[in-house]
């Protein structure tokens, strides 16, 4: 059951973010534009129980650059809290856990339509839907249907983006930060993240 009496709508917009990128920055500033949230939380996940395969780039690395990149945005803030979950990071637990330790919040799930689509694989997705709302944003390729009439579907702008396809792209010497912001471009030359990738 949805707490109404919280006066902050907070969204929670969970990622790996191997790495950060604009898009990401982007649909959180779309739906803070919207009134959809009040405040967006960026959630760096430890590890996606979907992708336990992944390589990824150091927690604090990957959280480092998140705090980069949304430097001088109003109402939007990177969090560290699933380091300190037990792993994986699933997120009825994490859910479970911030109603428990910011009870003046209604926290509200933020996926893709491509997470949509898998959502019903999710561990315990009833009990997430019981108790928060979600918002649903569009994602290329991927049809929003099935919604039920208490998920929100965001209209926001299409942004292709992966950070799949950046990671592959840093290795050309001809990329010159495309598709991240400028600070987490110079971090990742500065360390030398991702050059080394298999």
């Amino acid at each position: 059951m949805f707490n109404i009496q919280c006066s902050i709508k907070t969204g929670l917009y969970g990622g790996t973010f191997n790495p950060i990128h604009i898009g990401h920055t982007q649909l959180s500033q779309a739906l803070l534009d919207a009134h959809l949230v009040d405040e967006m939380w960026l959630l760096v996940s430890p590890q996606n129980p979907f992708k336990k395969n992944q390589k990824l780039l150091d927690d604090d690395a990957r959280l480092q650059m998140a705090k980069l990149a949304v430097r001088g945005i109003p109402n939007l803030t990177v969090s560290d809290y699933e380091f300190h979950l037990p792993r994986p990071s699933y997120m009825v637990n994490t859910l479970a856990h911030l109603r428990q330790d910011f009870p003046e919040r209604e926290f509200v799930l933020i996926i893709g339509a491509d997470n949509w689509e898998r959502f019903p694989m999710w561990y315990k997705s009833e009990e997430i839907l019981a108790h928060h709302r979600l918002i649903v944003y569009p994602r290329p390729g991927f049809e929003l249907k099935d919604i039920p009439a208490d998920v929100t579907i965001a209209d926001t702008p299409l942004i292709d983006i992966s950070s799949t396809e950046i990671r592959a792209q840093i290795k050309d010497p001809d990329y010159h930060g495309e598709g991240l912001s400028p600070a987490v471009w110079k971090e990742i030359k500065k360390k030398g993240y991702y050059t080394n990738e298999d």
